[in-house]
């Protein structure tokens, strides 16, 4: 009898950290503009898992940050590694989310970005992540535009933005974004824009989702305030190495729409 508790324990404790590796990770912000030398907290979620990885959920928690990269890059391209800071907000080991204190000292647009690489089973994840938060002086008069955020970060499978994160968003305002691969832009890959909240169809679903062109860009356009988790996945059954036999690719981007853009009149 013992015995049989034990090996129920170990094989639900397997399966709990098998789908946690297999569940999407993203960062978002509390605050999308804030002032220098003002508090921006940055969550590390983890879930994403339902309706084919199509719903913007928390579930379940990372046990573990061995081999999990969070930095901000600052405007000026400075990065700076917060994942020591991460401290756990749930009570029970896969309840919650991980989150971090960040003070920003310098203007400009800011790039939250995470990495994760780990090996589940026979499976080898390759995870990223980004959002991204304005420091501005004054919050009446915001700074213009610029376009670091349409720099790749380098990450293998990548979402890359070619509207700015923060200003000129909200409601029929277009989303635009880049599907990279290595490097190069991806075909005919679906990406899910996803409002919290919302419910995809089964399948495809026209009203959240887009196909790449053969530059890799697809729009989408939101229809209200709200966050809206863009999601990419890549399976790559062929590739294999010591400990894994496939390896699956996924990228994240966290954007935090506006009920009315910040720097329009």
């Amino acid at each position: 009898m013992l015995y049989s508790i034990r090996l129920l324990t170990v094989m639900y404790c397997l399966s709990t950290s098998a789908i946690a590796l297999a569940h999407d990770t993203w960062v978002q912000t509390s605050a999308t503009i804030v002032r220098p030398d003002d508090v921006v907290h940055l969550d590390f979620g983890l879930g994403n898992h339902g309706n084919d990885h199509r719903d913007f959920k928390f579930a379940s928690k990372l046990s573990s940050l061995d081999g999990v990269s969070l930095s901000v890059i600052s405007p000026a391209g400075k990065a700076t590694n917060v994942a020591s800071q991460l401290i756990d907000l749930g009570y029970a080991a896969k309840e919650g989310y991980w989150s971090a204190r960040y003070i920003p000292s310098e203007e400009g647009l800011h790039c939250v970005a995470h990495k994760l690489d780990k090996l589940h089973f026979t499976t080898r994840a390759i995870k990223s992540s980004k959002t991204y938060f304005l420091a501005s002086k004054s919050l009446d008069k915001l700074p213009q535009p610029t376009a670091e955020h349409a720099k790749p970060l380098g990450h293998p499978l990548e979402l890359v933005l070619e509207s700015h994160p923060v200003l000129n968003t909200g409601p029929g305002k277009e989303i635009a974004v880049k599907l990279l691969f290595q490097g190069k832009p991806l075909a005919d890959q679906r990406i899910s824009f996803i409002p919290r909240g919302a419910q995809l169809a089964a399948d495809f679903d026209p009203n959240y989702e887009r196909k790449t062109d053969v530059e890799g860009r697809c729009r989408y356009m939101p229809k209200e305030g709200n966050f809206v988790l863009v999601v990419a996945h890549l399976p790559a059954p062929n590739e294999k190495g010591e400990g894994y036999e496939k390896t699956h690719y996924a990228a994240t981007l966290v954007l935090n729409i506006p009920q009315r853009c910040a720097c329009c009149e």
